[in-house]
């Protein structure tokens, strides 16, 4: 399942074949995308709108959309207030974007296709029909399910020391466990969680609610660093819309990863054998001699 940071990246490279765009027409192929009664309305809502944004809100892809016309052509930029739409995508375990033009076939799992103005078409792909499409209202997106319950975005100014030091004192949940919940931290999957508890030193079974605040002081800075470090260079998964899934693997990324699928093999810092154990329904990796209880 793409991480954060492979959620960003894709952002990133919609964003450079998208914006400015007009979406001429669009088709749902798979109905329960959207349902049936409302895919009508769902085509119209879309036909001749201009893509002027692309950003992310958690593990959400948020397509900006205005249906405005133009005023004049000396206002080319210019757009009337309330026409905004938002196409709202979650990839969940294996969506996927391509980026094909006319002549390309489509794809094997091909759910949804935007017609662009450019003769291309964007493609929605989900091998397991496990992801989400929503056409919303710009304003109402803050209040959609699955988004309003969202912690503050890990580089954001609410996503403070303060913050991180709360939410572990009111929860009795293991450390990993709590990390994982994007409803109080938002931005870490299995991979990132255990990396950033292995750069902290902390062992990843103790109890949040115990954590010193020196501790928590470490784990605030991990996260927001390996985070960033997997945004720069050392992501699992390189955004590719042009290739066949969507997604390709850096070549180092592997190297990336400190501890996470590590098992077995010496710990880069003291060279004890790093240890897995399912917890949560999740591998968990962790070094038993630079993260102790």
């Amino acid at each position: 399942m793409p991480e954060l940071p492979e959620v960003e990246q894709m952002v990133r490279a919609l964003r450079r074949v998208l914006v400015r765009r007009r979406v001429v027409a669009s088709e749902i192929l798979l109905p329960k995308l959207v349902p049936l009664g409302s895919q009508a309305a769902f085509n119209r809502k879309l036909r001749g709108a201009r893509i002027i944004g692309v950003r992310r809100r958690g593990k959400f892809i948020l397509i900006d959309l205005d249906k405005a016309k133009m005023l004049s052509h000396r206002r080319a930029t210019g757009i009337r207030r309330g026409s905004g739409i938002v196409l709202i995508v979650h990839l969940r375990m294996t969506g996927k974007f391509r980026y094909l033009s006319a002549e390309e076939p489509l794809p094997r799992h091909a759910h949804a296709i935007f017609y662009l103005d450019n003769d291309r078409r964007l493609v929605f792909c989900d091998q397991r029909q496990f992801g989400v499409i929503k056409l919303v209202a710009y304003s109402r997106v803050a209040g959609t399910k699955g988004i309003r319950e969202l912690a503050p975005e890990p580089f954001s100014d609410e996503f403070s020391f303060e913050y991180l030091k709360q939410t572990l004192a009111r929860s009795q949940r293991s450390l990993k466990t709590l990390l994982l919940d994007q409803t109080r931290v938002l931005g870490l999957g299995n991979i990132y969680a255990s990396e950033a508890l292995f750069r902290s030193a902390i062992n990843p079974f103790k109890i949040a609610a115990t954590l010193s605040s020196q501790r928590i002081e470490r784990l605030h800075q991990a996260i927001r660093e390996v985070l960033s470090d997997a945004l720069s260079d050392g992501s699992a998964l390189r955004v590719n819309l042009e290739h066949r899934d969507g997604f390709s693997y850096g070549e180092a990324f592997e190297d990336f990863w400190q501890v996470y699928d590590r098992e077995g093999e010496p710990c880069m810092k003291c060279g004890a054998k790093i240890r897995r154990m399912t917890h949560g329904g999740r591998s968990t990796y962790w070094c038993p001699k630079c993260q102790k209880r």
